[in-house]
């Protein structure tokens, strides 16, 4: 089953144009079977996903949320509310494990590889020396999540990089377009190896583990990340 795992919509995230109507529309056209509306600091009300719910059967969708803490963006699934101090990784990593929620590093290496300064949240005080897998792996935010994603946003050296850092930490990685318009949508997904019909089915198969991250969906040659 093919979800995309970071989508912003016009309902809860100001940076963004996405209307439902128009999600419903372009996922159906490029196949995408699953959509996690994962809205900056803010979560779904309950009512309004339901009613999505009902009026676009053919669409599996869920409600998480995008955290900014003080060790970048983390996307959280579980979490039915945003609970005081979460932006501490170490406030937001109890919260999650008293409530059974699911924790990604979001796109953690955005902007590294930029020439002329370095943008990245996490090693913004790294400098511009080269950074390789080992050291980056080593970012205490991989102690404190679950999985780590490829981004659809991101460059293909981010996403490679990305992909490595996964592997050598043995850690699972999840994909998601991080899309604020319909352009884009659905870029990178996450491919789950059984049918997702319910949320705690979702958090289930989150914690498992039994997916994998694909681009090309778009394009018609959905394929797993590669790594040169």
């Amino acid at each position: 089953m093919l979800i995309d795992l970071h989508i912003h919509t016009s309902y809860g995230s100001g940076d963004s144009n996405l209307s439902i109507d128009e999600l419903v529309i372009e996922a159906s056209r490029i196949g995408l079977e699953g959509a996690c509306l994962t809205e900056h600091n803010k979560t779904w009300v309950g009512s309004d996903l339901d009613l999505y719910k009902k009026e676009n059967p053919r669409l599996f969708f869920v409600g998480a949320m995008e955290v900014e803490t003080n060790m970048g963006h983390i996307t959280v699934y579980g979490l039915k509310e945003h609970p005081p101090k979460i932006w501490d990784i170490l406030e937001l990593r109890k919260v999650s494990e008293e409530s059974g929620a699911f924790m990604v590093s979001a796109h953690p290496f955005r902007k590294l590889f930029n020439s002329g300064k370095n943008d990245n949240l996490l090693f913004r005080e790294q400098g511009l020396e080269p950074i390789i897998v080992e050291t980056a792996a080593a970012h205490p935010v991989f102690q404190y999540v679950d999985a780590i994603e490829i981004n659809g946003s991101d460059t293909g050296q981010e996403k490679e990089f990305t992909m490595s850092v996964a592997q050598y930490l043995s850690k699972p990685a999840v994909g998601g377009s991080d899309v604020h318009s319909v352009n884009g949508l659905g870029a990178c997904v996450t491919v789950f190896s059984q049918k997702i019909t319910s949320e705690e089915s979702f958090l289930e198969a989150l914690h498992e583990g039994c997916y994998y991250p694909a681009i090309g969906l778009r394009e018609g040659n959905l394929r797993s990340i590669s790594l040169a």
